[in-house]
C-alpha cells in the first residue's frame, strides 16, 4: 500500500506508454508546452469537467470525479462516471484524437476502474473512451490482460519516479507532433548518442 505522499498522477501511465521521456518531462521536470493538439484536448476537458452531477433515465451522471488507489498508488480524477439504476459503474475518459495504436488510453480508463473499485468496492467491468474526432464511443473490457498492464506500467512508473532520472530520447515519427519537441531534441540526443559511442570504441582500440 502507498501513502497519499506516494500517489502518482493517473495520466502519468498515458504518458509513460505513449513516450518513457516525455512522462519523465512533465512529471518529473515539470516541463508542459501547448500546442494545437494539447489545446484542443484541454478544450474538449473543459467542456466536460464541470464538477456537476446530472440525471438522465436511470443513470445518475458525475464529472470531474477524484478517485484513488492506495494499492496501485494513483490518484487523478475520472472525467465522467455514470451511476447505473442496476448498480454499474461505468467510467467514460475524454480524448481528443482518435483511437491509438498503443493501448495507453485504455490503460488509463482502466487504471480509473481499478480506482473506482477500490473505493466503492464494486466490481467494475467495463468502460468507454470517448473520442472527439470521431464523436462516438469506444467501449473498453477491463480484462485481466490489460490489468495486469495497468499493474506492470504502474510499478515501472513508480520506479521512475523513484529514480528521479530522465530517460535518454528516442527519436520517432511521433515526436514531429509531441508538444515537448523543442525541449526534448531527440535528433539532438540521437546525435550526441552516435558521438559518444564512437569516441568509446576510438578509445577502445587504442588501449
Amino acid at each position: 500500500m502507498f501513502n497519499d505522499s506516494e500517489l502518482l498522477p493517473i495520466s502519468s501511465l498515458n504518458h509513460y506508454i505513449y513516450c518513457k521521456r516525455r512522462c519523465a518531462l512533465v512529471h518529473l521536470e515539470q516541463i508542459w508546452v501547448e500546442n494545437r493538439f494539447t489545446a484542443e484536448g484541454q478544450a474538449l476537458h473543459e467542456r466536460v469537467d464541470s464538477n456537476k452531477t446530472d440525471q438522465t433515465g436511470g443513470v445518475r451522471i458525475v464529472r470531474t470525479l477524484p478517485i484513488c488507489s492506495s494499492r496501485l498508488g494513483l490518484s487523478g480524477q475520472a472525467d465522467v462516471v455514470e451511476f447505473h439504476r442496476d448498480g454499474m459503474v461505468f467510467p467514460v475518459e475524454y480524448k481528443r484524437g482518435r483511437p491509438k495504436k498503443d493501448r495507453c488510453d485504455e490503460v488509463q480508463l482502466c487504471a480509473q476502474a481499478i480506482c473506482l473499485e477500490e473505493m466503492l468496492e464494486v466490481d467494475v467491468p467495463t468502460g468507454a473512451l470517448f473520442y472527439g474526432q470521431r464523436r462516438r464511443r469506444k467501449t473498453v473490457e477491463f480484462d485481466c490482460e490489460l490489468r495486469q498492464l495497468v499493474e506492470n506500467i504502474a510499478r515501472q512508473v513508480h520506479e521512475l519516479f523513484k529514480s528521479g532520472i530522465t530517460p535518454l530520447a528516442e527519436y520517432s515519427k511521433k515526436c514531429d507532433n509531441c508538444s515537448l519537441l523543442q525541449n526534448c531534441m531527440p535528433k539532438s540526443c540521437r546525435k550526441n548518442l552516435s558521438v559518444r559511442h564512437y569516441m568509446t570504441r576510438m578509445l577502445k582500440e587504442t588501449e
